[in-house]
């Protein structure tokens, strides 16, 4: 896909889609490159939008970014049907920047 998003709504926020970070992961388990994979959930969103500046870290823009942890194991990933992906990795928040400020929010609650 040229474009990674959560689609996080009321039906969705509590599975199979969770957030941006397990769509991410989602798609780096079916074979996805990681850098394709940050590259259509950050850069490529911003273009779409003509907001080129919130997918990039250049001095003078938005400074929003997740650092992630790359996780080896095994992870079961559903879908909107209930079928079952299990993969082998996950991308995990370790840390959030809003604004050029780093996030004090609890990174645990999914």
């Amino acid at each position: 896909p040229d474009v990674i998003s959560s689609d996080v709504h009321v039906l969705s926020i509590t599975g199979p889609a969770f957030d941006v970070a397990v769509t991410m992961s989602k798609y780096l388990c079916l074979g996805m490159p990681l850098e394709e994979v940050v590259r259509a959930a950050t850069i490529r969103p911003a273009e779409v939008m003509l907001r080129p500046e919130l997918g990039s870290l250049e001095a003078g823009t938005v400074g929003d970014a997740v650092a992630f942890r790359l996780e080896e194991g095994q992870f079961d990933y559903y879908d909107a049907v209930g079928e079952v992906l299990v993969g082998d990795q996950q991308l995990t928040p370790e840390l959030i920047v809003v604004g050029g400020r780093l996030w004090e929010d609890d990174l645990g609650a999914n």
